[in-house]
């Protein structure tokens, strides 16, 4: 998303990604790095993908049926528990991550997997930061067996709006991509389609938080492996952190609280089997999300 020494300017991806290409957006090294950085004091910032966890175990439990072989990609800290009597493996981009729940290191669109590895994918808070994200949701898909399922979650379109605009502010002349580029709900249900998803379903909730300072957001995004890890990034100065810091501090209310908003887009894909129910003709976004859920109350209860 962003940090205290850079942020990037907010984009779709689509306008970034093309179909037969899939550019260096991020750097992979920084992005190693700064997640490293964040795993000894990450409990004191998890309360994004927390938020996160909650909602794919809301749709999880809608499931009527059981998952013997799950994979926790970009497992953080390990904080998601499986049902019980699953097995899990666990993998993340970050090495320190990596370790801590005894899982393996790789990036999410290099998996080491074997095809048809799990009957269930959870991935939370990391999608945002994937170089080639249509390429990482085939391997999704690909790792499943027919018939599993992949819940995934991860910072969308219309998140840090206040950040934004005090960025802009403070670079009105010569502005700086400073904001990880960001995927829409629709365009995350589109890439779900295009990587072979059955009933594939996205949906959005909006968490708000308050923050007496600018420090304390760069705090937040730092301690949660959220920073600037463009591989075009530019160093932000001091100058313009005054400037940031002081726009930001002008949209506080009467609690001297500045409002920050993350979206959180929620994916919802079956990998295909001839049993499932095919989806009505145009688009996958027609599809419920209680029918992409809870499907199996009939066929595998």
């Amino acid at each position: 998303m962003s940090e205290a020494s850079d942020h990037g300017t907010s984009e779709d991806v689509s306008d970034i990604v093309s179909e037969n290409s899939a550019p260096e957006i991020f750097d992979r090294a920084a992005r190693r790095v700064r997640r490293n950085r964040a795993a000894p004091g990450y409990a004191e910032h998890d309360f994004l993908r927390a938020t996160m966890l909650d909602g794919i175990a809301e749709r999880l439990d809608a499931v009527t049926r059981d998952f013997t072989d799950i994979l926790d990609l970009g497992c953080f800290d390990g904080a998601f528990t499986p049902p019980p009597g699953a097995r899990v493996a666990r993998c993340d981009a970050g090495f320190a991550f990596a370790a801590k729940p005894g899982g393996v290191q790789a990036d999410e669109d290099r998996l080491p997997f074997a095809d048809a590895s799990f009957d269930l994918v959870v991935s939370a808070g990391v999608l945002d930061q994937v170089n080639d994200l249509p390429g990482a949701l085939t391997l999704i898909r690909r790792v499943l067996r027919p018939d599993g399922l992949f819940l995934g979650a991860f910072v969308g379109a219309g998140s840090l709006p206040a950040l934004r605009s005090a960025l802009r502010s403070a670079e009105s002349e010569r502005p700086a991509a400073r904001l990880h580029p960001q995927i829409d709900v629709r365009s995350a249900g589109d890439l779900l389609m295009r990587a072979g998803f059955a009933l594939p379903v996205a949906d959005v909730e909006t968490l708000d938080v308050g923050y007496r300072d600018l420090g304390r957001l760069f705090g937040d995004l730092r301690g949660m492996g959220a920073g600037n890890i463009l591989a075009e990034r530019q160093p932000l100065v001091s100058a313009t952190v005054g400037r940031t810091a002081a726009a930001f501090a002008s949209a506080s209310d009467d609690r001297g609280r500045t409002h920050e908003t993350f979206q959180i887009v929620f994916l919802t894909g079956w990998s295909p089997d001839p049993s499932q129910p095919k989806p009505a003709r145009r688009g996958s976004a027609t599809a419920s999300l209680g029918a992409a859920l809870g499907r199996h109350d009939q066929s595998d209860a």
